[in-house]
């Protein structure tokens, strides 16, 4: 049987989202028991929900998200919502008996983070944070020649990434968990994390403070636990190289939107030409939405890529730079 998903928000991943499992459901065509469906949508303004649903092709709209996580027709929620309301949602839908997707950030605390994926557990349920970089063809080919030793021991990265202040209409708001650093500074973790095999030991950083409790851009820096430098740059304010950079003793890769890499440039000591691999596709969120099903019909709690371990090293690094830049008042 089809898993049906409902989906918590309207936010601008969403569309994306809804290709991506459409884009899934005709690979699996041939199989009518596999495949998940986007079954209904929820926003805290009912029409609002309602015309979103006639807009996507969406059966279902309510104007609550606990009504959509009680509804029985739901076998898996996807958490859209904004940052601050990850945790609370997610916890409710896993008592609800339902398995989770979760947006990045997953949680703005990593003891919130343990608490969840404890519950998971206990419940027998599967809970993952969606974290499209990693499960990128291109990302898999790449991390294979990285175990192969084809660019030697990796010693250092640089990423760059750059968008509007108008992405989001909260961005700026720090009890809403805005600013660039959660929104986009986990792609570079977690790619360098899975990668690497290892988490990170220390960071540090500056930020350019917007006055509200989040910046408005930053540049963090990253000690990997085998060594490695790891540097993300993010603004609201420029554009910015989209692109991140990975350099090993035997050359360096360059990754154009490595947050959504299609494409992967590999430079080697000695040669000329580079040597470039390609893995075109028309909504990189399929991947991991192939995964996460593939995870629950095994009956998996735990996602064996985007693990829990990830996931809570991530968490720790974003609120301790966070910290670092907006330290509590005595």
């Amino acid at each position: 049987m089809k898993l049906h998903i409902g989906i918590l928000s309207t936010a601008s991943i969403v569309p994306r989202l809804i290709g991506a499992v459409r884009a899934a459901e005709t690979l699996l065509s041939t199989d009518c028991f596999r495949g998940c469906t986007i079954s209904a949508i929820a926003s805290r303004d009912l029409e609002k929900a309602r015309q979103k649903a006639r807009l996507w092709n969406v059966p279902e709209a309510y104007g609550s998200y606990k009504d959509l996580i009680n509804s029985p027709e739901i076998d898996i929620v996807y958490i859209a919502t904004i940052n601050s309301e990850h945790y609370r949602y997610a916890k409710l839908a896993l008592e609800a008996g339902k398995h989770v997707l979760c947006e990045k950030p997953f949680t703005l605390g990593a003891a919130q983070a343990r608490e969840l994926f404890a519950l998971a557990r206990e419940k027998g349920l599967f809970l993952m944070e969606m974290q499209k970089c990693v499960f990128l063809p291109v990302i898999q080919r790449l991390k294979e020649l990285i175990r192969e030793g084809e660019l030697g021991r990796i010693v250092m990265a640089d990423f760059s990434s750059s968008f509007s202040s108008s992405y989001n209409s909260w961005l700026f708001d720090a009890e809403k968990g805005g600013g660039p650093l959660y929104s986009n500074a986990s792609y570079s973790l977690h790619l360098m994390q899975y990668l690497l095999d290892c988490y990170a030991a220390e960071w540090t950083g500056l930020c350019t403070p917007s006055g509200t409790g989040v910046e408005t851009q930053f540049s963090a820096i990253l000690r990997m636990e085998d060594g490695t430098l790891v540097t993300n740059k993010t603004s609201t304010l420029a554009d910015t190289l989209h692109a991140g950079y990975i350099y090993g003793e035997k050359g360096w890769v360059e990754l154009p939107d490595y947050w959504k890499a299609r494409k992967a440039i590999l430079h080697y000591k000695g040669k000329a030409e580079p040597v470039i691999l390609e893995e075109p596709c028309e909504y990189e969120l399929m991947y991991e939405v192939l995964h996460a099903e593939e995870c629950i019909r095994k009956g998996l709690t735990e996602s064996p890529v985007m693990t829990e371990e990830m996931t809570v090293r991530s968490v720790e690094v974003l609120t301790g730079l966070h910290r670092l830049w907006n330290p509590a008042p005595l």
